[in-house]
């Protein structure tokens, strides 16, 4: 019928939020970073065509969500933060700790760990290579919020 959507389209479409995109100058830098802090990692990889230089898809295997990284020399673009920021939910209050732990070694670290209980837990904010900010947190409850409304917001 028209108008009505195949259920094997449907299901081989992407849906909703689907990723973050970041201009980058040093592709394998920023990659290097996002693993080691963010425990993410490539799921793609292509060069691109002028004014852009390569593109790298990253994720963390749990969610269909990426962060792509986009290298160019030539282009410009504002950094994310310093507050706007790119969050990622760590297994344990002592992974935050010690990724801010080694963020300050490396002379990255910009908001030392702190925790503002519930909902917003523990974080830390690093400066990746470009400026731009990931938070590292505990104890958010976000997926559990988005569970509770799940049904609501339809």
């Amino acid at each position: 019928m028209k108008g009505e959507t195949n259920m094997s389209q449907a299901t081989n479409t992407d849906l909703g939020l689907s990723h973050v995109a970041l201009l980058v100058r040093d592709l394998d830098k920023s990659i290097a970073f996002y693993k080691k802090f963010a425990n993410l990692h490539v799921i793609h990889r292509r060069q691109a065509r002028e004014p852009l230089e390569a593109v790298a898809w990253m994720a963390d295997g749990l969610r269909p969500f990426a962060l792509v990284l986009v290298a160019s020399r030539s282009l410009q673009d504002t950094p994310l933060g310093p507050f706007g920021h790119i969050g990622i939910a760590c297994a344990t209050r002592e992974e935050v700790l010690n990724q801010a732990a080694e963020a300050e070694r490396c002379g990255i670290l910009r908001s030392k760990p702190r925790d503002d209980g519930p909902p917003v837990g523990c974080w830390t904010y690093i400066a990746d290579p470009d400026g731009n900010t990931l938070e590292l947190s505990f104890g958010q409850e976000i997926a559990f919020t988005s569970e509770r409304l799940e049904g609501a917001l339809l």
